[in-house]
C-alpha cells in the first residue's frame, strides 16, 4: 500500500544495510545456449593456505563456476557449473579444474532436470 516514494525508500535502505546485496536478472540458461549444469564434488591436497588460496584464485577466476560451497563430509567443496555442452565442461576441468595442484579429486554429476529452482530465500515460515 506504499506509494513509489517510500517503497523506493526501503530498498535503498535495504541497499545500504548490505539486507538487499545485489539486483539481478534471471537468465534463462537454455534460452542462451547454457545447456549442461554439472555439480562437481571436489577433494583438496590439502588444507594448507597456500593450496586453499590457490584453488580459490581458480574458481573465482572461472565464469562457468557459479557457486562453490565449502562442505562437511567426505568432499571439500561443491560447486556449481554451467556450460554450453559436455566439451566445453570436459575442457573447464582438463584446462583449469584439474591442473590446480591443490585439487586432487572430482566428482562430477550432471543435472538431467531440476524440478525446484528459486533464489527465493524462505523469509517467513510456511502457514501450516
Amino acid at each position: 500500500g506504499l506509494s513509489t516514494s517510500p517503497c523506493w525508500r526501503r530498498v535503498r535502505r535495504l541497499q545500504e544495510q548490505g539486507v538487499i546485496a545485489a539486483t539481478v536478472a534471471l537468465v534463462d540458461p537454455r534460452k542462451v545456449g547454457l545447456q549442461v549444469t554439472a555439480i562437481a564434488m571436489v577433494s583438496l591436497e590439502d588444507h594448507h593456505p597456500d593450496s586453499v588460496r590457490e584453488f580459490n584464485q581458480m574458481i573465482n577466476e572461472r565464469p562457468e563456476i557459479l557457486e562453490c560451497h565449502a562442505t562437511s563430509g567426505q568432499h571439500d567443496y561443491t560447486l556449481k557449473v554451467i556450460c554450453r555442452s559436455i566439451e566445453a565442461y570436459d575442457e573447464l576441468l582438463s584446462q583449469w579444474i584439474m591442473p590446480c595442484k591443490a585439487v586432487h579429486t572430482v566428482n562430477t554429476s550432471f543435472v538431467l532436470r531440476s524440478t525446484k529452482n528459486t533464489t527465493a530465500l524462505p523469509l517467513h515460515e510456511p502457514v501450516a
